[in-house]
């Protein structure tokens, strides 16, 4: 319980800051912002923004159960939201990822979002758009 109680206080402030970081109007402190948010709550920027989604996976995997879902999602809404700061093919694979990860929270947590499944559509249109 108190485990749970942890992640879910974790999750609350994860998305605080990350409110907090796209309120800012500079673009590079936008963007230094997210990075410190990778670091802290998911792990090193330098591999999760680069790394293919497959090994994003394998490297969340090893997380203790509990944490593995609500770190998935931390990460997808940090895609989601660099995706907006960054050029392509940076975006498009951002989008992807984004997406992946979304869907697959959808599917295996236990927790219905509309909040999620509109990021999932709104991602999917931009893919779309961008001709993916």
């Amino acid at each position: 319980m108190l485990q749970q109680d942890y992640i879910l206080r974790l999750i609350r402030e994860f998305m605080a800051a990350l409110a907090k970081a796209l309120e800012k109007k500079e673009f590079t402190a936008r963007r230094e912002e997210l990075r410190q948010l990778y670091n802290q709550y998911v792990g090193p920027y330098s591999f999760y923004f680069t790394a293919p989604i497959d090994d994003v996976f394998d490297a969340i995997g090893q997380e203790e159960e509990q944490k593995r879902l609500p770190k998935l999602e931390m990460l997808a809404e940090l895609y989601y939201a660099e995706a907006d700061l960054v050029s392509l093919p940076d975006r498009e694979r951002l989008l992807q990822n984004a997406f992946t990860i979304f869907n697959y929270v959808d599917r295996y947590g236990g927790t219905y979002s509309m909040d999620r499944l509109q990021k999932i559509q709104n991602i999917r249109k931009k893919l779309e758009s961008e001709g993916s």
